[in-house]
C-alpha cells in the first residue's frame, strides 16, 4: 500500500480494506510506519516507537479496526510491559505489569499499537513541551504548538500517521488539540469510558479517555468499543439508545442551541475564535436548528479556583507516588510541576474539599441551562496555537517560583491571592473547556473553520449527561455541511525536506 493512497482513509476505511483483503493489515502498518519516518522528525509526535513489536502482533479478526495502526498517549492508557512515562524524567521507569481497560479494549477491536504520544509533564499544560521528550510541533506550521496535553497525538493524526490516536481529556486535553491540530474531538461523559483497573475515576472523574480522529465516525465507533463500566468502577452510566455510529448517519431532529463567545474568565478571545462561532451559527440556522445568544450561568473565577485546586491535589499526590515507587527526587520534576506540588501540599484539606464541593454548584448551572436547551456553542480555545517557546515560564518569575520553594512558601502564596491570579493567567488562552471537565458532561471540538492562512479553528460544542448521541447526531451532520478533509492534502508534502524549526 502506498503511503499516498494509505493517507485517503480514515480507520473505519482502512479496517474495511483489510476486511475485504484489498490490502493486508501489514501493509496498512507498513505505510504508516513510513509516514511516522518520514514526518516524526519534524513534528516531534511519537516519543516511544514500537514499531517492531506492531509487525509482530497478531490481529484479531472481526474487529470494528482489524488492522488499523495506533498510537496511545504516554499519559495513563497503560500497557503491560511497555514504559508509561507521563512527559516526566520522574517517571521514566514506570512500566505498568497489566494493561489498562482502554488498552484490552482498543486491542480486542483490532488496533495495532505501534507506540506512544508526547505529553506534556504529567499534562498539565496546554502546551506540549517537556524536559523529557522537547516539543512537539504543529503539522499546520511547525512554529506553532499542537496544543496539549494530548498534542503528540493531535500532531501524529494531522500529520497522517494514524487516521486517530488515543487520547484523554481533564480540562480540554483531546478538544484543544483538535481545534489546533484540525481534528474531531469528543470528551466522553463521566463513566463512559472506565479508567480501570488501576483507577476508579481519573482526576475525580473530570478526566477521561477517547481519541482524536480525522472523521467522525471514527470516534463514534471507537466510543462503541470502549463504552462500558469494569467490575468495580465506581458507578455505571445508561448505555446510549442507539451505537453511536449509528447516530453519526441520523440527522437529528431541529435542536434548541444557545452560543457565546465570551469568557468565562473575562480574557480576551481571538477574533478568528469569534468568527468560527459565529459561522457555524449560520450554518446552524440554514440546517434548520434554533440558534440564540445564551450562556451558562456560573461564576468563572470559582470555577477556574476549583479547576486549579484540582490540579494542585493531583500533581502533589502524582509527585510522591513518584518518590515512593520510583525513587524520583525534585531535580526530576520540571520548576512549574514542582510549584504546583508545593500549592498541593499546603493547600488546607477542608480548601481542597470545599472547592471539590463546588463542582456541584456548576452541574446545577449547567443542568438549569439544559432545561431550556439541548446544545451549547462556543470556541474551543480562547486564542489561536502559541508558538513554540512562547509559554515557557520568564526568566524572573522562574526566579521567584525557585524562591518561593527555598523558602516553603506554600501557604503564603494561598493567603495572598496570587492564586487566584494564576488560575486566570494559566487558564486564559483557553477558557471554555474545563466547564464540561467539572460536570462531567460530554462536549466536542469540530475544525469547522479555516483562517485565510490556512489554519484550523476549533468550535465546541456540549451537551447535558450522557448525550453523546445527540452530540454525534450534529457532528455528522455538521461533517457533511463543512467538511474539512481535503484541507489534510495540503500536509501531504509533511516531511519532504523539512525539519523542525529552532
Amino acid at each position: 500500500m502506498k503511503v499516498s493512497d494509505y493517507l485517503q482513509f480514515d480507520a473505519v476505511g482502512l479496517a474495511d480494506l483489510v476486511r475485504r483483503k484489498k490490502v493486508t493489515a501489514r501493509e496498512v502498518l507498513s505505510a504508516a510506519i513510513q509516514r511516522a519516518e518520514a514526518v516524526n522528525p519534524a513534528i516531534n509526535a511519537i516519543c516511544l516507537p514500537q514499531f517492531s513489536d506492531a509487525m509482530k502482533a497478531s490481529v484479531p479478526e472481526g474487529g470494528a479496526f482489524a488492522g488499523v495502526p495506533f498510537l496511545l498517549k504516554d499519559l495513563a492508557q497503560e500497557q503491560a510491559g511497555k514504559p508509561c512515562t507521563y512527559g516526566s524524567r520522574a517517571l521514566r521507569d514506570q512500566v505498568p505489569e497489566q494493561d489498562s481497560a482502554y488498552v484490552r479494549r482498543a486491542q480486542a477491536a483490532g488496533l495495532v499499537i505501534m507506540g506512544r504520544t508526547a505529553t506534556p509533564e504529567l499534562g498539565l499544560k496546554a502546551v506540549t513541551e517537556s524536559r523529557l521528550w522537547g516539543a512537539t510541533r504543529n503539522p499546520w506550521d511547525l512554529g506553532l504548538t499542537p496544543g496539549g496535553s494530548s498534542g503528540g497525538s493531535g500532531a501524529a493524526v494531522a500529520a497522517g500517521i494514524v487516521p486517530m490516536a488515543g487520547a484523554n481529556d481533564g480540562g480540554g486535553s483531546i478538544r484543544i488539540p483538535a481545534a489546533y491540530n484540525g481534528l474531531f474531538g469528543l470528551k466522553p461523559s463521566r463513566g463512559r469510558v472506565s479508567a480501570g483497573p488501576g483507577m476508579g475515576e481519573h482526576w475525580n472523574g473530570a478526566s477521561t479517555d477517547l481519541v482524536v480522529s480525522r472523521s467522525v465516525r471514527d470516534s463514534a465507533v471507537m466510543l462503541d468499543r470502549l463504552a462500558g463500566a469494569e467490575p468495580g468502577d465506581p458507578f455505571r452510566i445508561p448505555p446510549p439508545e442507539w451505537p453511536y455510529a449509528d447516530c453519526v448517519r441520523q440527522a437529528p431532529r431541529p435542536l434548541r442551541i444557545g452560543v457565546f463567545t465570551e469568557s468565562p474568565y473575562g480574557s480576551d478571545v481571538a477574533l478568528e475564535c469569534v468568527e468560527a462561532v459565529e459561522a457555524t451559527a449560520r450554518t446552524l440556522l440554514e440546517l434548520g436548528h434554533h440558534v440564540e445568544y445564551a450562556r451558562p450561568g456560573f461564576d468563572g473565577r470559582d470555577l477556574a479556583r476549583s479547576y486549579l485546586g484540582q490540579y494542585f491535589g493531583e500533581v502533589s499526590a502524582m509527585m510522591d507516588r513518584a518518590r515512593e515507587q520510583y525513587g524520583a527526587r525534585d531535580r526530576d520534576f520540571e520548576l512549574e510541576t514542582r510549584l504546583l506540588g508545593m500549592l498541593g501540599r499546603t493547600l488546607p484539606v477542608p480548601e481542597y474539599v470545599r472547592l471539590r464541593q463546588q463542582w456541584n454548584d456548576f452541574a446545577r448551572a449547567l443542568g438549569a441551562f439544559f432545561e431550556g436547551f439541548d446544545l451549547y456553542l462556543c470556541p474551543t480555545t480562547g486564542q489561536m496555537p502559541a508558538r513554540i517557546g512562547e509559554l515557557d515560564t520568564p526568566g524572573h518569575l522562574q526566579a521567584a517560583s525557585r524562591l518561593m520553594l527555598l523558602l516553603r512558601a506554600g501557604r503564603l502564596v494561598h493567603r495572598s491571592g496570587m492564586v487566584d491570579d494564576l488560575a486566570m493567567e494559566s487558564l486564559a488562552r483557553t477558557p471554555f473547556t474545563q466547564l464540561a471537565n467539572l460536570t462531567g458532561t460530554p462536549a466536542m471540538s469540530m475544525p469547522l473553520h479555516w483562517t485565510a492562512e490556512g489554519l484550523p479553528v476549533g468550535v465546541h460544542f456540549g451537551a447535558a449527561h450522557g448525550g453523546e448521541g445527540v452530540l454525534f447526531g450534529l457532528a455528522g451532520q455538521l461533517e457533511a455541511a463543512l467538511p474539512w478533509w481535503h484541507h489534510y492534502e495540503r500536509l501531504a508534502e509533511l516531511g519532504r525536506g523539512e525539519r523542525a524549526a529552532g
